[in-house]
């Protein structure tokens, strides 16, 4: 018998989340993270402030979410000095070091005396 794993008090007619399956019962897996060239997501941007097409609508044509288009769209106008945070370059150079820790094995013990 396929039991779901609990996942906390359920909102008011709510089912259990899709991804608390382990795909036995015919659930679709979680879509792998995909990644984009930059000239993929300026031209994302260039068509929602373009204006003939909603947000909505580039991202059902590009089968993306409304808040990764809306995401992007923030993170342009942080590249572009219009809003502040950090720009794509330094995220970039921030995310780096923190991927070289990750890959790196972790340090060996010495084996326990007896």
């Amino acid at each position: 018998m396929g039991l779901i794993r609990f996942d906390g008090h359920p909102r008011s007619g709510a089912r259990p989340r899709r991804d608390v399956h382990d795909g036995a019962h015919g659930e679709e897996k979680p879509r792998p993270r995909r990644s984009f060239t930059r000239e993929f997501k300026a031209e994302i941007v260039e068509l929602c402030r373009r204006g003939d097409r909603s947000i909505g609508q580039v991202a059902k044509d590009f089968d993306l979410t409304e808040t990764a288009v809306r995401d992007r769209i923030r993170q342009a106008e942080v590249d572009t000095g219009r809003r502040d945070g950090l720009t794509s370059e330094e995220r970039e150079s921030w995310s780096l070091p923190c991927r070289a820790r990750r890959r790196t094995p972790p340090p060996c013990r010495p084996a326990a005396r007896s």
